[in-house]
């Protein structure tokens, strides 16, 4: 084998394990994404059960159920659709009835969010950016009313 066929090879296997080492960490990356939903898209079944995702949405009020030890039950609604919610952990402090919320968790068989990372707004004006685009409202106003829920001023929230 002449000096050029070694480097023509060692080139193509260079090539090869390149090819494979990105094919690798992008079919992790993949298996790892999370998406982010409203409840509209969960009912709609857009979701495959089991599947990682992020949901997003506003606590509807009187929802918040507390069962045993760390054990909650709430439903995360966009206005049109809700969503029931479990989850078992701490809360954070800022976790209420009527405010926005954004769920790390995976959709159960039974049509139930299973959440593993409860996300609380962090003051009175903010909103998670992807609730509220989902939330958005009237144009002219930059609001949305969805009872039993406060109206939300986008243009503070976007602040």
């Amino acid at each position: 084998m002449t000096k050029r066929n070694q480097r023509l090879l060692g080139v193509a296997a260079l090539l090869i394990g390149v090819g494979v080492a990105a094919t690798l960490g992008f079919t992790a990356f993949r298996k790892n994404m999370m998406y982010f939903y409203t409840p509209s898209d969960l009912a709609a079944g857009t979701v495959p059960v089991g599947a990682a995702a992020q949901l997003g949405g506003l606590v509807e009020a009187g929802s918040l159920t507390r069962g045993d030890g760390l054990k909650v039950e709430f439903r995360v609604a966009d206005c049109a659709k809700n969503i029931p919610v479990r989850y078992e952990g701490v809360l954070p402090d800022l976790f209420r009835e009527g405010q926005g919320v954004v769920a790390d968790g995976y959709m159960n068989d039974q049509h139930v969010f299973v959440a593993t990372r409860i996300l609380a707004k962090h003051d009175e004006n903010y909103m998670p950016p992807q609730v509220a685009d989902a939330l958005k409202g009237n144009p002219d106003t930059g609001k949305h009313s969805c009872m039993p829920f406060k109206a939300v001023d986008k243009t503070v929230a976007a602040s």
